[in-house]
């Protein structure tokens, strides 16, 4: 049987359902990032309050602290963080193209240094691998090498070609029946190299693949017209996991163009600096206009936050540097990208994707693209320290 069924599809925007051993995922779907084994700010319960289904973990964090060791002599990482839904594991390539300045690549796999101690460790296909296995985590990531947006074609290349062995090298090493291993398809902006990546994983026979390498610093049409690229070129049988993009016009646009998953720290990440989302855009709840709001942060919220307190309140508590302030603000973050992952899955559905599209974006007001480059950019250079 397998792993994804596609149940309705509208154009190139499509539904499914992930099969894992920890139940099924509704798809397009939107996984927050646990990076070290907690949504920061929130707890499993909370998760559940706002219909998430899926979470994300990253093993080169774990690995460094508890410790693979630690996770597994509590049960794995399920038991130990209190989640009984699926779990989808990075396997650290992606730090190996953050922390630049800590790490080296080599055929063999990534050296780095760690960010916590400064002790020096390797990371290999097979040992990424085993790290995830004895995660246990339902959907896991191959080792892979990401570059920079501005690379030139020749080190996209030799990326590509990297990857195309590692993801060898990890297949043949994975053994665990009850979990999907995904393949990642790299090849920056240059579509005869995503080609490539692509048909020599598809010919590995993977159960879902990855796009990476986009949304590192290359310009909204170039991602648009990459991800559009790139999906085209995948199985219509398989889902398509777009890592590290979480702007709601961003899922919008690739769920458009195919995608069915996506994880990013942004929601979360911003939440934590007074910057929620609403139907209109981005509203910076620490100002002034919202000191005495005796509303919801966003009239029709389902949200707890909403539900429960006004916008004066929450106001408050970013001003008196109350820790709640994080996690009411991060419930309403993540519930809207949620809920807007259901109204899409809805509207596919009803084959009325365009409409909701089109509507969407009349109404909702992203940030410039030099504020979210810049925001983009001071982020990669966080990736040293777990920011999720």
């Amino acid at each position: 049987m397998s792993a994804f069924t596609v149940k309705h599809s509208d154009d190139n925007a499509r539904v499914g359902v992930l099969s894992t051993a920890h139940g099924d995922v509704a798809t397009p779907a939107f996984m927050p990032v646990a990076t070290q084994g907690s949504v920061k700010s929130l707890d499993p319960a909370d998760l559940r309050a706002i219909n998430a289904r899926i979470v994300l973990g990253n093993t080169y964090h774990l690995y460094l602290r508890p410790g693979i060791d630690i996770v597994e002599l509590h049960g794995g990482l399920h038991r130990f963080m209190a989640w009984d839904g699926p779990i989808l594991t990075d396997s650290g390539g992606f730090q190996g193209f953050s922390l630049e300045h800590l790490r080296k690549i080599d055929e063999d796999g990534i050296l780095f240094k760690s960010h916590v101690d400064g002790s020096m460790h390797k990371l290999t296909p097979e040992s990424a691998i085993e790290y995830q296995e004895r995660l246990g985590a339902d959907v896991i990531m191959p080792l892979d090498v990401c570059v920079a947006a501005d690379s030139d074609k020749a080190a996209v290349a030799a990326a590509v070609e990297q990857t195309n062995r590692w993801a060898e090298r990890c297949k043949e090493t994975h053994t665990r029946t009850d979990q999907l291993l995904f393949g990642i398809v790299q090849g920056g902006l240059f579509p005869d190299l995503r080609q490539r990546s692509a048909e020599h994983l598809i010919s590995l026979g993977f159960p879902g693949y990855s796009l990476g390498g986009l949304s590192v610093g290359e310009s909204k049409e170039d991602m648009y017209e990459g991800v559009a690229a790139a999906a085209e070129l995948l199985p219509s049988d398989t889902p398509r996991y777009l890592m590290g993009v979480g702007s709601p016009e961003d899922l919008v646009e690739c769920v458009a163009r195919g995608i069915d998953m996506f994880d990013c720290v942004l929601p979360t990440r911003i939440a934590r600096n007074g910057a929620l989302f609403s139907r209109d855009g981005r509203i910076n709840i620490v100002s002034a206009p919202h000191r005495r709001r005796d509303e919801p942060l966003e009239e029709g919220c389902d949200c707890y936050t909403c539900q429960t307190f006004s916008a004066a309140y929450v106001h408050h508590m970013f001003k008196a540097g109350e820790l709640l302030a994080y996690r009411l603000a991060t419930i309403h973050n993540l519930r809207f990208v949620l809920r807007l992952m259901e109204e899409m899955r809805e509207a596919v559905a009803n084959a009325e994707f365009d409409d909701y599209r089109t509507a969407f974006h009349a109404r909702f007001v992203p940030p410039d693209q030099r504020a979210r480059h810049e925001q983009k950019t001071k982020w990669l250079q966080s990736q040293g320290r777990p920011g999720a």
